[in-house]
């Protein structure tokens, strides 16, 4: 075996997004022990920087051993038991998730299906919790796979006026837009560290209200997940009094998402959101003058995640071959009923700059050309420099 030396990427996909130098410069500093006083104190900093983030102050709140998808299982796996009744809100791939692992905790699962790239409605949601008592209703606050944004503040006040706890998936929405977890009154919000905080995959922060933290500890049976019961893993994360050992902490991974919640202190949460919206006007406007359209409504989009219809003349995965081979740029391809017919384009954390609009918008041109489709590579420049003056 040799040493592996990765390809230096644009990443400009659905996440991963890049990784900024101070960054990845943390995560090479020394490793120190999981219950280290210094290590210790740092997860406290972790604590407060995630309850500051997810405006959360009354919830627990700490950053889970694995990715995002790991959050999702948490929240389901913890608040849900057998014979529980969940209505899980489906508009995208990890709608379709969120209600195979309710299935999975062995609840009685109603899902509320929609269109692909529509966001949640909010009246067909309450009318699904209006026919039962529920325990739970789920749903994605930005859809990774279409670009679709729900109405997090409606949904979750929906689910308090029928007495359900609310799970909210900010995977893709934490560090690019607003996410209030306390105006919402939310009670299980979770994300990874991949998309708009820009650290490396592998953790899932996630925040716990206590309403959901009573329902937790007063459950009949045990979690059916070891790793992901907060029962046990709050022995570990409670931090007050001393910790007990549960798990060996991925420390040098915290040392990445500690940083990455310093540059976006630094920066500015507002100022991160708005830097966000600027450069998604930016690529739609180019995207737009280069002859292609948008998946979803310009009022429920998500700055971050750009969903793209391909012409119908085009090889979608050549492009994406093209940009892959010629210009180290990494864009997404669809899922599920989208497949084939939409390029998913991040503009994610250190990826959500003026420098990654322009070359996404060269080399994207670049490779429709290719394949005979008139792009003007110009004007898409044109365009897009004007929303960034």
């Amino acid at each position: 075996m040799q040493s592996f030396q990765p390809p230096r990427r644009i990443l400009m996909g659905p996440g991963p997004s890049d990784v900024s130098p101070r960054v990845l410069s943390a995560l090479a500093r020394p490793t120190i022990g999981h219950l280290d006083p210094e290590f210790q104190a740092l997860m406290e900093e972790i604590k407060s920087a995630l309850q500051r983030l997810f405006n959360a102050p009354d919830h627990a709140c700490v950053p889970l051993p694995a990715p995002g998808t790991a959050g999702m299982e948490a929240a389901i796996m913890n608040l849900l038991e057998p014979g529980d009744r969940a209505v899980i809100a489906v508009n995208g791939a990890f709608g379709g998730r969120m209600a195979d692992m309710a299935g999975r905790a062995g609840a009685s699962v109603m899902t509320v299906d929609h269109d692909w790239g529509q966001p949640v409605s909010v009246a067909r949601v309450e009318a699904a919790l209006a026919q039962a008592p529920t325990k739970v209703l789920a749903f994605v606050h930005a859809e990774t796979s279409t670009g679709a944004r729900s109405d997090a503040a409606s949904l979750c006040a929906v689910a308090r006026k029928h007495g359900a706890l609310s799970i909210v998936d900010c995977v893709t929405s934490l560090g690019g837009i607003v996410v209030d977890v306390a105006g919402w009154d939310a009670d299980v919000v979770y994300s990874g560290t991949q998309k708009c905080l820009s650290a490396p995959p592998g953790l899932s922060p996630i925040a716990l209200s206590k309403r959901a933290q009573q329902v937790i500890t007063g459950r009949k049976e045990k979690v059916r997940n070891w790793l992901l019961d907060f029962n046990l893993l709050m022995s570990y994360w409670g931090g007050e009094g001393g910790r007990t050992y549960h798990h060996t902490a991925p420390i040098n991974a915290l040392y990445g998402l500690h940083e990455s919640l310093v540059a976006i202190f630094e920066e500015g949460q507002q100022a991160a959101i708005v830097r966000h919206a600027r450069m998604h006007e930016a690529l739609v406007a180019g995207l737009e003058a280069a002859g292609l359209k948008m998946l979803v409504a310009e009022k429920d989009r998500l700055p971050q995640l750009n969903t793209v219809c391909v012409p119908s003349e085009v090889d979608e995965g050549a492009v994406r071959a093209h940009v892959l081979k010629h210009w180290d740029l990494e864009i997404g391809a669809g899922l599920g009923p989208l497949k084939g017919k939409v390029w998913r384009i991040g503009l994610m954390g250190a990826s959500a700059t003026a420098w990654h609009v322009r070359l996404c918008l060269t080399a994207l041109c670049e490779a429709l050309v290719a394949q005979e489709f008139a792009a003007d590579v110009g004007a898409a420049l044109a365009a897009a420099d004007s929303r960034l003056a």
